[in-house]
């Protein structure tokens, strides 16, 4: 066994993914492969069990989205890196990912030489980017302050684009809807709005969110 074999956990609700990943990495002579996962509860399963160096994890998979298992995984085993690997690029997916724990976020048009050094990186818990998403988050955090959308602004944000009134999003967010109704009116001052479906319309165009954002919670 090589010194710095990197033990990883493929977790993609594509088959095809899967395989395509599992021939690249097979060819590697410090990566294994240990198991491979559908869904966020197969890749639970199979952490508690194997407790690899790496997980490659999809955002978007049935069960239990890539988010919450990256938050339970973090949780429950912090010497296991999560890499997410996933075609997605706005800022609340990045957000909620980083926030659950994820060490890294690379989209899946990286080349094979990308995709390699950020799992070496990744394993050994250095924080990795893709350059798309890198320019996302320095973008972020060079706009003036008061037009920038908190993680809680983006949740919010993301519960009305799906239809929810101010009562359920409190519901759901766990939130008073007097809070809400703050969260909003902040929310419309800074993207230059004054009502919630121009909010969404300017939040979709300008890739804060989107409409399939993966949901989960720990």
């Amino acid at each position: 066994m090589m010194a710095n074999l990197v033990r990883l956990i493929i977790a993609d609700d594509h088959p095809v993914v899967r395989e395509g990943l599992r021939a690249v990495l097979d060819s590697e002579p410090d990566v294994e492969v240990v198991g491979e996962a559908a869904d966020g509860s197969q890749v639970l399963e199979l952490v508690d069990s194997l407790v690899p160096d790496l997980v490659l994890m999809d955002l978007q998979m049935p069960d239990l989205d890539g988010v919450a298992a990256t938050r339970r995984i973090r949780r429950d085993h912090d010497g296991v890196e999560v890499l997410i690997l996933t075609t997605y690029d706005t800022d609340a997916d990045i957000t909620r990912a980083v926030a659950a724990g994820a060490t890294g976020y690379l989209l899946k048009d990286a080349s094979r030489a990308e995709l390699m050094q950020a799992i070496r990186l990744a394993a050994q818990g250095e924080s990795v980017l893709s350059p798309k998403v890198a320019s996302r988050v320095l973008g972020r955090m060079r706009a003036p302050a008061e037009e920038a959308l908190s993680t809680r602004e983006v949740e919010v944000l993301l519960e009305v684009a799906d239809g929810m009134s101010n009562k359920e999003v409190g519901r759901v967010l766990h939130i008073s809807e007097a809070t809400v109704k703050t969260h909003l009116l902040h929310i419309f001052a800074k993207l230059g709005v004054d009502d919630r479906t121009a909010a969404v319309t300017a939040a979709l165009e300008r890739g804060i969110i989107r409409l399939d954002s993966p949901r989960g919670s720990s």
